[in-house]
């Protein structure tokens, strides 16, 4: 293990720092909108601008390090997100911070794409899925960890802006000092929806359906138990436990998925999702502390991987040829769904109270579950599926680093020929 993750030590260590202040940010911004009483439907509206702006980068960002190099562009895209949160403190206009969130998530796409081509550049395929397991528990647990530091400070002042702004910059030491190489610089990446959904129905519709729900809960969890307790710190704790689940239940989900198929274990994951979307819609205008915590966790349990099995799904279907397209397919369509589901859901919210999230991540996940088995049915006459590893799928579950990688090596592989 020690070995594997030498190369790429420092890489990690920038993201486990960087990604602390973004867990502090996502959970602050919508905590501190809802006390400056802006309008639910403009913090859902800023929810929708931070994915808006991560789509973006991650159809351009490529372009970027493609010019400049990954170090560069990673050190741009730290300043400019480092400087956002002290914009936000400072500004307290719900335009401004839509665009303060736009640009946020454009800064964050593209530096999911430089750590993630990073890190698919210094693994092979024999330790890839090692090397990509950690990263992703890496991930979970510093935006975890990130969601609680908003408990150090009272969210109406400024110091839990300054400490995200201090984190995301100080996640730049670590890659700007280190002595690994740095990765070969990418090709760009061409985009064909409408052959990606030829690919993988279930895969595609399923990536649009996790941005759907998983980019509402994201954007109006805190609006939520903002609505239910006058606590403050319970957002923390709610999303907190929230991917505590989800990284608890990362691998048995995947490990099955590979045992028993995809499409059955989707199927299950967003019935049990309907399931405890419907217990909170029921548990009262008050489910308790403890209630609420449990409930996030189920949910998160269950929500959060859903990504990945569906790449893992969409790539058991696609030819080699097909990965880089698919990848980039599947990101930019989970990227949609995450801008329109903030919206949809500040809508429901803004008539039936703060409920109206989880009944919306209830309708989500239920059709998605019906397209499943309409899907299987229509399948059925198929033979078994032919599956990949799960952990190989962890390469794509957050950004699209394994597009930038492997259209790299199609080309120098093409060069070969030609010679």
């Amino acid at each position: 293990m020690k070995h594997v993750l030498a190369p790429v030590a420092a890489l990690l260590i920038s993201v486990s720092i960087l990604l602390a202040g973004q867990g502090l940010q996502g959970t602050l911004l919508p905590v501190r909108a809802s006390l400056e009483s802006f309008p639910t439907l403009a913090i859902g509206i800023m929810g929708a601008a931070y994915f808006l702006g991560f789509t973006f980068g991650c159809v351009r960002g490529g372009e970027l390090v493609q010019r400049v190099g990954h170090v560069r562009v990673f050190l741009a895209m730290t300043a400019l997100a480092s400087a956002a949160p002290l914009l936000h403190g400072l500004v307290l206009n719900p335009v401004a911070w839509g665009l303060l969130r736009a640009l946020t998530g454009f800064c964050f796409a593209v530096l999911y794409i430089v750590i993630e081509s990073w890190l698919n550049e210094s693994s092979s395929n024999e330790n890839r899925g090692t090397v990509f397991s950690v990263y992703v528990m890496i991930t979970l647990t510093v935006l975890a960890a990130g969601q609680m530091m908003t408990l150090l400070y009272d969210p109406a002042g400024l110091e839990l802006f300054l400490i995200a702004s201090v984190l995301v910059s100080l996640g730049a030491i670590p890659v700007a000092l280190s002595l690994s190489p740095s990765p070969e610089l990418p090709t760009t990446v061409k985009l064909d929806i409408r052959r990606v959904l030829r690919i993988s129905p279930t895969g595609t519709i399923g990536c649009l359906a996790v941005g759907l729900a998983n980019g509402a809960f994201w954007s109006l969890a805190p609006v939520f138990t903002g609505g239910i307790s006058s606590d403050t710190s319970l957002a923390a704790w709610f999303m907190s436990m929230a991917v505590i689940g989800g990284a608890l239940s990362q691998w048995p989900l995947g490990y099955f998925s590979d045992q028993f198929g995809r499409r059955k274990i989707m199927i299950g994951a967003t019935l049990i999702g309907v399931i405890v979307a419907a217990s909170i819609l029921l548990s009262g205008d008050d489910p308790g502390f403890w209630g609420v915590n449990f409930f996030g966790a189920a949910w998160g349990a269950v929500a959060f991987p859903l990504y990945a099995i569906a790449v893992a799904h969409a790539n058991d279907h696609a030819e080699p040829e097909d990965y880089v397209m698919v990848s980039s397919g599947l990101l930019l369509m989970y990227g949609t769904g995450a801008i329109a589901g903030p919206f949809v859901a500040s809508l429901l919210m803004s008539y039936f109270g703060a409920f109206g999230l989880f009944g919306f991540t209830a309708i989500v996940h239920g059709l998605l579950a019906v397209f499943i088995v309409l899907r299987t049915q229509w399948r059925a006459s198929v033979p078994d599926e032919k599956h990949i590893p799960f952990s190989d799928a962890l390469a794509t579950a957050h950004t699209a680093s394994q597009v930038y990688e492997e259209e790299y090596q199609q080309s120098v592989e093409a060069d070969d020929q030609r010679d």
